[in-house]
């Protein structure tokens, strides 16, 4: 029997395991979590801790744990925990053995073999130092992996032909920057750049002052002084930096932190995804010009990049994602957890070590983003307001289960109520997009323009989508549950080709007129025209089809209520860097191909739901029809798209009716 070979991200944070079976890669669980901390420290009765345990220790014991130990391999210096002294080498063997023993107890067999992986900027003598931890830790290191190979690994196990990737990795101590190319299944690394002392743990230290200047002005005494109350703040900025990439506002909230002439003091401050962003941004600055080092080194333009991959937990920041879009012209992958993204990686490349097949990474991401209609305001007075702009919450190839929200406020002073109309789709005009449905907020205090409402989607991995508003000042909320909200196109689609069909089957003529006229069905006859219905349902500056059917039940709604102006209910989105609103771009109008486009969209849609069902054989066909549907689209040959969507419609009326 061939040896185990496991993959191991051995990270500055946090550090995983993972194994390749039945094909797929999956990560093993250390106490019950994918996720080990990189934290080693002794307890007070000289016990070893590791991972949580040391962790937790760190907040009442910071002089006996240890953390961030990979930003020091490859240096000749001793680290103390307690009263000891330690090599580099020797806390990550500590790490690395734990990581043994919970896939020795998960497979329940020896595992003496592993591919570990480490920046692609690591020297020789960093190298060399992760290789003897192996052997410190009981395993054989068959392979140094660089980390951006283990990311492109994880989305393209076996690619065909030439691709080239970016892979962006920011972890909690470390960031790089790498541009590989891989050709008939050899990668290779182009370019690289980073820094060894740059990452989450920067982020957290500019917080925690941040923080500390605060506390130190309202009360003059800084936290910083004591140990342990440093640590127990550390805590509070690490939970709150993780809280504002999903959420608009958090609080950092510790009691007993400090005293004061005998008095205790309580830590209560709040902050916003704007002024932590604010902080940052030196730092995500200088990460952008070493995106930019890395294209030129490896003389590439962006245009050439076939996938931005997103590597390393600090890489949720919204903040990131967005400037790395705007840099680069495509948005960047983050669908494989990326915590746990080098560690299938490396998974994968241990698998073909030792000989075995590896499919790809399954993921269950959100095919479309949802988000609501707001209310833009551009700076030049000139300009009208854009009214039907589409402001994104949870955004496309979103992992789920998934939590998002943003901030938005009030246009009108005094303005008692707001309407949330919620949309899913890509672009940024509503009336392109599909409407999900809509609740009324009332009862809002009367305050000037600006009152700040956080709007927040929860959806779940079987597509039931919560929304709930709640106004900042007050705390008044309101939410409505959407069942199924990623079937919903495919629901209603197949509803009014049902009765589009009813239709046409009552008149007794209707096929002999098709032969007479020689005009037979296609695809646009089936499904319905998405783009008109829209743009009917939404007249500017009306009212938005009251009569239909309310797609949710509204908690706490009071019904029969007349609706306000537009202007008095539609949200306006804020800025969250400067508070300002960005000027409003110009509204799409009805161009060449948005029919053909929106045909697209929902037959993707439905390929989406459908294709995890499907055999293998259907599978190839349906991937090798959406690859024929989407060149055609992104080439703008409206014609082949009226093909290809026929094609594939004729292939999914098969499988739904198998």
């Amino acid at each position: 029997m061939a040896d185990v070979i496991v993959g191991i991200d051995l990270g500055t944070t946090n550090s995983e395991v993972a194994i390749v079976e039945n094909g797929r890669p999956r990560v093993i669980n250390v106490d019950g979590d994918p996720i080990l901390p990189s934290v080693v420290g002794l307890a007070d009765d000289g016990r070893l801790l590791v991972g949580k345990p040391a962790r937790n220790q760190f907040v009442l014991a910071p002089d006996r744990t240890v953390k961030s130990i990979k930003r020091k391999m490859g240096l000749d210096v001793k680290v103390p925990i307690g009263d000891q002294q330690f090599r580099p080498q020797e806390i990550s063997a500590m790490i690395l053995r734990r990581l043994k023993e919970a896939a020795e107890k998960d497979l329940g067999k020896p595992v003496t073999k592993a591919v570990v992986t480490v920046p692609a900027y690591f020297n020789d003598s960093q190298r060399q130092a992760t290789r003897e931890a192996g052997q410190l830790a009981g395993l054989e290191v068959v392979r140094i992996l660089n980390e951006p190979t283990a990311a492109a690994l994880t989305y393209t196990p076996d690619p065909s032909g030439t691709e080239k990737f970016l892979v962006y990795d920011l972890g909690g101590g470390t960031f790089d920057v790498s541009v590989l190319t891989a050709e008939d299944g050899v990668f290779e690394v182009l370019s690289s750049h980073g820094d060894t002392q740059l990452g989450g743990d920067d982020f957290d230290e500019l917080f925690l002052n941040a923080v500390a200047d605060e506390f130190e002005r309202m009360y003059c005494v800084d936290l910083r002084a004591n140990k342990s109350s440093r640590a127990r703040l550390l805590r509070g900025v690490e939970n709150a930096k993780k809280a504002l990439s999903d959420h608009a506002f958090t609080k950092i909230e510790e009691e007993f932190i400090a005293e004061k002439d005998g008095v205790p003091l309580h830590l209560s401050q709040e902050f916003s995804r704007g002024e932590f962003e604010a902080l940052i941004a030196p730092l995500i600055d200088r990460t952008m010009q070493c995106v930019q080092k890395a294209l030129d080194d490896a003389r590439l333009t962006a245009a050439q990049i076939k996938q931005v991959v997103l590597v390393g937990g600090s890489t949720r920041i919204p903040m990131i994602g967005r400037l790395l879009e705007e840099r680069l012209g495509q948005p960047a992958h983050r669908e494989v957890h990326p915590d746990l993204c080098v560690a299938l990686g490396a998974a994968v490349q241990a698998a073909i070590v030792a000989g075995e097949s590896v499919g790809a990474v399954l993921v269950d991401i959100t095919p479309h983003s949802l988000g609501i209609k707001s209310l833009e305001i551009p700076d030049s007075f000139s300009l009208h307001p854009n009214e039907f702009k589409f402001t994104p919450i949870i955004t496309r190839n979103t992992p789920l289960p998934a939590s998002r929200s943003e901030v938005f406020c009030t246009v009108s002073d005094n303005q008692p109520t707001v309407e949330i109309d919620v949309f899913q789709g890509e672009s940024g005009d509503v009336r392109r997009n599909h409407r999900v449905g809509k609740f009324m907020v009332e009862g809002l205090a009367r305050v000037p323009a600006g009152n700040q409402l956080v709007v927040q989607m929860d959806l779940t991995l079987d597509g039931t989508l919560k929304v709930s508003a709640r106004e900042k000042g007050t705390g008044l909320l309101r939410q409505v549950t959407i069942e199924n909200a990623m079937a919903r196109f495919a629901v209603e689609e197949r509803d009014a080709a049902q009765q589009r069909l009813d239709r046409m089957w009552a008149n007794p003529s209707w096929d002999e007129e098709a032969e007479e006229n020689g005009d037979p069905l296609s695809v646009s006859d089936i499904i319905p025209d998405d783009e008109e219905e829209d743009f009917d349902d939404i007249p500017f500056g009306g009212d938005d089809d009251d009569d239909d059917e309310n797609p949710f039940a509204v908690d706490d709604e009071e019904e029969d209520e007349p609706e306000p102006e537009p202007a008095e209910r539609s949200p306006q989105p804020q800025s969250r860097i400067s508070g300002l609103t960005a000027p409003a771009p110009t509204p799409p109008s009805a161009a060449e191909g948005s029919r053909e486009t929106a045909q697209a969209d929902s037959l993707l849609a439905k390929v989406a739901r459908i294709r995890e069902k499907a055999s293998a054989e259907d599978q190839a066909e349906l991937d090798k029809l959406t690859g024929r549907l989407r060149a055609a689209v992104d080439d703008r040959r409206w014609a082949d798209v009226q093909t290809a969507c026929t094609e594939l419609a004729d292939v999914l009326f098969y499988l739904e009716d198998s």
